[in-house]
């Protein structure tokens, strides 16, 4: 028997369930096809669980440092198992969470693998999804109005460096560690890369990055960069960059050893684990984009302002489009996608406004150009800069490395972008994020009044410090 619906989702993820409540709200009979469990790899496999094990290490790193605060605890440990249970006692509440939102929309959750038919007897296009169910039963077949892809990403290996998850991990294989190794050789020095560096540096294991760029963190603006290669150097994380990682030279036994060239210069590396963190590539395969007309460009489906695909019945959203794979992005973008179906005559997503985030110990978050990138684009720009050193919130925390940057344009006065180094920065950035949207420039930041003492006065003296009037700089 074949089921009608407005919209069919293939994939439950962050960008697919958010897609499907809107479209249910909009009184779209809706339903989602998830081949593991609804939340995605932002749930069981991504931000949440990374977040949870990164905030047991902070507090396992805040303590061994106690004594600085006035608390003598004695001898300080780390039960992992402890830190593994807590990390999934959480990825659980969070799941009953969202599968209750399906019951509350009356949103039909299909638990299999979907895959998108030709025309058929069920209809003249493409679209028709069949479903091989789970539990085994017999297919079931969805004739949707509109289709929405938001099927997500897998973490990404390199040739040679194939993932076995015992010596060579993935970011999916190291959240499912028993124990903690003593020691870890990363291969990628971005975004993930530097938050699994600061998250096992500060559970004591002993950390190498190789990146192949001139930097960590590249993405970023090039102060940040800095700043977060300094602080990882003093916690005591070894970083090589400009690094080529060598595949064939790979050893395992007992530990893992690989060699790199750096600046001309083989060099060796060992440890006892090794993770790849080098991207994340689209989940495309096995869904039935062959049977369309849908295009795929360097893996990535290509989709217009509105995430439509070649099929304008059938939409993509998420990491599977590429651009900035990030959970907060793909729920924007169900949204937009939704309400275009629904006829609601949506704004495109600028995603110049799009907040960035690294959940590292410090954090780092951002919004808007990098200064490099203003000056590219031949803006002349003005630059305000405040150290968290000067904030007296910072220094009761006992973490006052970083600061807070604001770039302008120096003709129009424009606010161009914000980027953060420091703590709980990753929380503060939404302001830096609504100025954006607001068109606000930094005078109009100074004149909002942030309550003292607060780690936000740093953004307030950063606005004031774009036009040398900084009051405790």
């Amino acid at each position: 028997m074949a089921h009608e619906y407005d919209v069919v989702i293939l994939g439950g993820g962050t960008g697919g369930y958010v897609a499907a409540i809107r479209a249910s709200q909009l009184g779209l009979k809706t339903a989602i096809v998830e081949k593991g469990k609804l939340g995605g790899t932002c749930l069981h496999k991504g931000c949440i669980p990374s977040k949870a094990l990164l905030r047991s290490a902070e507090v396992f790193a805040t303590a061994k440092r106690s004594e600085d605060f006035g608390v003598m605890t004695g001898d300080i440990s780390v039960n992992f198992g402890k830190v593994q249970e807590r990390k999934d006692k959480i990825i659980t509440q969070l799941h009953k969470g969202v599968q209750h939102l399906m019951k509350k929309g009356k949103i039909d959750v299909y638990e299999g693998i979907g895959r998108i038919l030709g025309p058929s007897i069920f209809s003249p296009m493409p679209g028709t999804i069949s479903v091989e169910m789970n539990n085994g039963t017999e297919n079931e077949i969805l004739i949707p109005k509109n289709v929405i892809i938001a099927t997500g990403s897998r973490p990404r290996s390199l040739p040679g460096l194939e993932i076995d998850g015992e010596y060579v991990m993935s970011s999916d294989e190291a959240l499912e560690m028993k124990t903690l190794p003593e020691s870890i050789l990363i291969v990628g020095g971005g975004v993930i890369g530097i938050e699994w560096a600061s998250m096992l540096s500060d559970f004591g294991v002993k950390v190498t990055i190789i990146e192949y760029a001139d930097r960590i963190i590249p993405t970023e603006d090039h102060e940040i960069s800095k700043e977060m290669q300094r602080i990882m150097k003093k916690k005591g994380i070894k970083m090589i960059t400009g690094a080529k990682v060598l595949p064939e030279t790979l050893v395992k036994d007992q530990g893992v050893t690989v060699s790199a060239e750096v600046k001309g210069t083989v060099k060796e590396f060992n440890a006892d684990k090794l993770l790849i963190s080098v991207g994340r590539q689209a989940n495309t395969e096995g869904i039935g984009l062959d049977n369309t007309e849908i295009q795929v460009e360097k893996g990535f489906i290509v989709t217009n302002e509105f995430f439509q695909t070649k099929e304008s019945h059938i939409y993509a959203i998420g990491d599977v489009i590429g651009g900035l794979q990030l959970a907060h992005v793909a729920s924007h973008e169900g949204i937009i996608a939704v309400e275009h179906i629904a006829g609601k005559n949506p704004s495109p997503l600028d995603y110049h406004l799009v907040s960035r985030c690294i959940y590292s110990n410090p954090e780092v978050s951002s919004v808007g150009m990098t200064e490099q990138e203003a000056i590219e684009t031949g803006k002349k720009v003005k630059v305000g800069k405040f150290s968290f050193r000067a904030i007296g919130k910072a220094l009761v925390f006992g973490e006052s490395d970083g600061f807070v940057k604001m770039i302008a344009d120096q003709e129009t006065d424009d606010l161009l972008g914000v980027h953060m180094i420091g703590p709980h920065v990753t929380d503060m950035i939404s302001e830096a994020g609504l100025a954006m949207v607001l068109n606000a420039v930094p005078w109009e930041i100074a004149h909002t009044i942030h309550p003292h003492p607060t780690l936000s006065e740093a953004i307030g003296e950063a606005a004031l410090a774009v036009d040398g009037i900084a009051i405790h700089g």
